[in-house]
């Protein structure tokens, strides 16, 4: 039996959708490393400040988790396939892997540097979002800049 391709026609042109879901791959990658790097610093932070961090970074690691499926999910309506091995993530990634266990400052500093070069990578999609009238796709990206504008200003509070 042969795959026939069903043709995709919601109001964005194709390359504008290929373009898009390129960008959002680049978001999803962001957002799994750094769903990676909280689960790791929720697992092994210690201090005076463990149990705060230790269910700051599990909640902050739930929530990822939901977001990295919504971008995966938005991909695919834009008919491209999302990517979902590690060796991908880390080619599409800006995030700098932790392999070491940080002191807890250094757990929140590095986070905070992850949380904004997540909300850079969804902001370099919206002038290409709003040329194609993607409003899924804006919605989408405002609502992830949000969220991690403030877990970086949450954790940026800790270090002060």
């Amino acid at each position: 039996m042969s795959k026939k391709s069903i043709s995709i026609n919601i109001g964005i042109d194709d390359g504008d959708r290929q373009a898009i879901a390129g960008g959002l791959a680049k978001l999803l990658a962001d957002t799994y490393t750094v769903y990676l790097k909280t689960h790791n610093f929720h697992w092994n932070v210690t201090g005076p400040m463990f149990n705060t961090l230790h269910l700051m970074f599990e909640q902050q690691y739930n929530e990822l988790a939901l977001a990295v499926d919504a971008i995966a999910e938005r991909i695919r309506a834009l008919g491209v396939p999302a990517p979902g091995s590690y060796r991908q993530f880390a080619e599409l990634t800006r995030i700098r892997e932790e392999t070491g266990t940080p002191e807890a400052t250094e757990m929140i500093r590095q986070l905070v540097a992850d949380q904004e070069t997540v909300v850079r990578t969804a902001r370099e999609i919206f002038p290409l979002v709003d040329k194609a009238g993607d409003e899924p796709t804006a919605d989408l990206l405002t609502q992830r800049m949000q969220t991690h504008e403030k877990t970086a200003w949450m954790l940026r509070s800790l270090l002060q």
